[in-house]
């Protein structure tokens, strides 16, 4: 049971009777668009088919097999674009598409008159592009050519975010998870040690990667199409009318889909910004499945930093037979600062989750490639009893909850035509469990059908090789201490962002969670 009405989810505030965007007034309908289903989703529509797509290197293969499909407009809304990237490692076919992106978005638009290209990109990363040698030129390229438009995107308040990755083409078919076409995101379920494939634009190799992105389409993919031009039209864009109706799916014809048929819902977090409302469905949602769990929760995540998320599950490994609760994430955090931000505030929720986790229950765990080198993981994927899955863009941290602009999709077995995806979940389940523990499929199943829990299992398929294993919590100093309680650099409304000594602190607020010594 929810102890006091501040453990409640947030709910939408009252929508305002317009909405002035760069001194523009947009009309009521366009608040209409904006409502949400509930405080926990904001459409829910039918997906012909669904598909979680496992690290980079097959997301940008199919990607680019669904843009040379595209017949009327495609729209790429991200974080982050890196025109030099390539979206494969092979050699270019004689009379294929170009490789690199910059030059593939270019040659589709010769390649397809009148079709309609558009990018949005977060406007405080643009500064990147005098840094990134060919980018610039690129970028001129696709100014001049009247099929493509680039825009900055800073309809948000200062301080936040367009963390959003999403990609809609011809609103039949739609990607949204984790995944950016930047540098740095491309590797294969492999994570082999020093893949000279997996390497940025200035030839330099990176370490592993691990992410996931969901593909869709159907009515689903045609909300999400909505969504996109909602976010067009907000970043100072004319608006855009939806396409045209066709038959044809630009979904790559290579790709058997896990579902079909099944209901998706879209949730979003957006800050308030001008005369527009705050939005929680995420953060909502996120407390409404953790409480749903009746055995197990399976979790992938970038960062664990959230008070809300942390309050949530302490309550419920509080209770007498808690469910199992599996997160796996980085060793670090990406970036000096961060690491002393996030890390810190993570090793202090767990501690603080620990005091209650009588059962052993709880767990966060690292991967590994096999020669010891920890994967950096990207991914913001949940799976609750194997009857709900979750992708999208949304960390469990507390900009991902209130600050940035975000868009997960789930799919529900309660939902309505939703009652055979069980054994899709389940199987998705068993095969990231065993990729990152370098078994097959197979061999994780066999444990987990076996009885084992998921820590079990990950404990005694351990052979020397790609592993698990369970994070060390660092000693903290003084000073790491009240950064992570001050939440610094992940404020949990925008308005922290200028308290960054508040006389509060992440458990000052709470009713559940005691700091640890």
């Amino acid at each position: 049971m929810v102890e006091s009405a501040e453990f409640l989810p947030r709910n939408l505030t009252a929508e305002p009777k317009s909405i002035s965007i760069r001194g523009r007034s947009t009309s009521r309908e366009f608040v209409d668009r904006d409502r949400g289903k509930s405080d926990t989703i904001w459409r829910e529509a039918s997906a012909t088919r669904a598909h979680v797509v496992v690290d980079a290197a097959d997301y940008f293969d199919l990607l680019q097999v669904a843009m040379m499909n595209a017949k009327q407009r495609i729209m790429l809304i991200g974080w982050d674009f890196d025109t030099r990237i390539h979206l494969h490692a092979r050699r270019k076919k004689p009379g294929g598409p170009p490789k690199r992106l910059g030059e593939f978005i270019i040659w589709l638009a010769g390649r397809t008159p009148g079709l309609e290209i558009k990018l949005l990109k977060w406007n405080f990363g643009a500064l990147k592009l005098l840094g990134r040698g060919s980018t610039m030129l690129d970028v001129a390229r696709w100014a001049m050519h009247p099929q493509i438009e680039l825009r900055l995107d800073n309809a948000h308040p200062f301080g936040c975010s367009h963390h959003q990755k999403i990609v809609v083409i011809d609103d039949k078919f739609a990607v949204c998870g984790g995944i950016d076409m930047t540098s740095g995101r491309w590797d294969t379920p492999a994570h082999l040690d020093d893949d000279v494939r997996r390497k940025r634009p200035n030839r330099k190799l990176y370490d592993p990667w691990h992410d996931v992105t969901m593909m869709i389409d159907g009515k689903a993919a045609a909300e999400l199409g909505e969504l996109a031009r909602m976010r067009w039209e907000r970043a100072g864009a004319a608006p855009l009318a939806p396409c045209e109706p066709q038959k044809e799916s630009p979904w790559p014809g290579s790709l058997e889909a896990e579902f079909q048929f099944v209901q998706v819902g879209i949730s979003r977090t957006r800050a308030e910004y001008e005369d527009s409302p705050p939005i929680f469905e995420i953060e909502n949602l996120f407390l409404e499945q953790i409480a749903r769990a009746k055995k197990f929760i399976y979790a992938e995540n970038q960062y664990f930093a959230s008070r809300k998320i942390a309050e949530a599950i302490a309550r419920r490994m509080a209770e007498p037979e808690p469910p199992e609760i599996f997160i796996v994430t980085s060793e670090s955090a990406d970036g000096w600062l961060e690491q002393k931000a996030m890390d810190s505030a993570r090793a202090r929720l767990i501690r603080a989750i620990q005091e209650k986790d009588k059962a052993g229950r709880f767990s966060v765990n690292i991967p590994y490639t096999a020669k010891g080198t920890p994967i950096y993981v990207h991914a913001k994927l949940m799976i609750v009893d194997d009857e709900i899955l979750r992708v999208g863009s949304a960390n469990m941290n507390n900009r991902s909850l209130g600050l940035d602009s975000e868009c997960d999709l789930h799919i529900d077995m309660a939902a309505d035509g939703n009652e055979s995806v069980g054994p899709a979940i389940k199987l998705l389940r068993h095969r990231l469990l065993a990729e990152h523990c370098g078994v097959s499929t197979e061999q994780m199943a066999a444990k987990l059908n076996g009885g084992a829990s998921m820590l079990e299992a990950v404990q005694q398929l351990r052979y020397g090789g790609r592993r698990l294993e369970q994070l060390t919590l660092p000693k903290l100093t003084d000073a790491e201490k009240v950064l992570a309680d001050q939440a610094m650099l992940d404020p949990e409304s925008p308005e922290e962002l200028f308290e960054p000594f508040a006389k509060t602190s992440i458990f000052s607020k709470s009713r559940i969670l005691s700091a640890p010594d």
